[in-house]
């Protein structure tokens, strides 16, 4: 995977939302994002610049102020609109709410693709480039039950997630976890409504270390016996484990989580996680990019990988203490893929 970051182009400010210009051209494709500071979101940016430098389209990209401003996300769509773009790339904060204003951009004649985050319905948008959100948390829910062996029938898990919302990535995720550990899943497009004694609770945090961090304090006044913790992102990840070590449970403790940044790998290698999911922003925006400057010059839409709802980008489980039977690699090579 290639992960050479790419200087940034010029910035500038646009209500609520930031906008960069990669370079001028007649083609331009829209990058709309959650936030503007979440490595992931800042490494997808660099994907897709770096790819509209190199097609020679104009890209301009815009991201809320927070996971879950929606407001400015529909703002974007307005402007691209208004702006006569070929294209969008989104990451939507609130995937069902969302869909009005994409609506009016595809009825506009505008390509959109989601990244990362499907929107609800999925063929809400033209296209989805993301990664097997569900297969991103079978996995390290199948990691942590392996690890945990007999122990697993007896475990305290608190799910950390994303937002009130429950963005269709927040429920793969989590889903995919129980799926993974041997939780029987209910209803797969929604959290919460397991009967299973091992869950000890679910919080939200934002998909940012205070998040995770005050989401942890939240759980473990619940039950200080918690023994597993599923965490959206990497970020909330870090902030249980600061939660957990505040009140000496670090080391008995296993989290497990989304993402594959260089933080997140590197913290895989000091034990703070013991396993991550590792995806791939950089080519979901730079895939993005080429559709879209594609459906400009000839009017073809991407397909999806053959079976699936979507464009499948790739996801990888990184660990350093591997489970006998599941696909994994260690931080090492974890580390030359990583991102951010």
């Amino acid at each position: 995977m290639k992960t050479t970051v790419f200087a940034l182009l010029g910035a500038l400010a646009l209500g609520v939302s930031f906008a960069s210009v990669a370079s001028a051209a007649d083609t331009s494709v829209c990058l709309i994002t959650k936030t503007d500071t979440n490595p992931f979101f800042v490494k997808m940016k660099e994907g897709a610049t770096a790819k509209a430098k190199e097609l020679g389209v104009t890209l301009k990209s815009y991201a809320g102020k927070i996971d879950g401003d929606s407001e400015s996300q529909v703002a974007a769509i307005e402007t691209c609109i208004a702006d006569g773009s070929k294209g969008i790339l989104i990451t939507a904060s609130d995937t069902k709410g969302i869909v009005p204003a994409v609506q009016k951009a595809r009825d506009a004649g505008l390509l959109v693709i989601a990244l990362d985050t499907p929107l609800e319905p999925v063929d809400a948008a033209d296209s989805t480039f993301a990664t097997d959100n569900l297969l991103a948390g079978e996995l390290i829910g199948k990691w942590a039950a392996g690890t945990l062996g007999d122990k697993a029938k007896d475990a305290k898990i608190a799910f950390l997630n994303l937002t009130p919302s429950q963005p269709t990535v927040d429920v793969l995720r989590n889903q995919g976890f129980m799926k993974g550990f041997g939780i029987d899943v209910k209803d797969i497009n929604k959290i919460g409504d397991e009967d299973d004694k091992r869950i000890v609770g679910h919080d939200v945090t934002n998909g940012n270390e205070e998040g995770g961090r005050s989401a942890m304090e939240n759980l473990l006044q619940k039950d200080p016996t918690i023994n597993v913790v599923h965490t959206i992102n990497e970020p909330a990840a870090a902030g249980a484990y600061e939660a957990l070590k505040a009140v000496g449970r670090e080391k008995d403790v296993l989290i497990v989580s989304v993402d594959g940044g260089c933080p997140g790998v590197k913290n895989v290698a000091e034990g703070v996680i013991g396993a991550t999911s590792q995806q791939y922003p950089l080519l979901m925006a730079a895939l993005g990019v080429e559709a879209v400057k594609k459906f400009a010059d000839t009017g073809e839409k991407p397909k999806p990988t053959a079976g699936k709802n979507f464009f499948d980008t790739g996801v990888t489980l990184v660990t350093d203490k591997p489970v006998k039977g599941l696909d994994s690699i260690d931080t090492k090579e974890g580390l030359k893929k990583c991102w951010g």
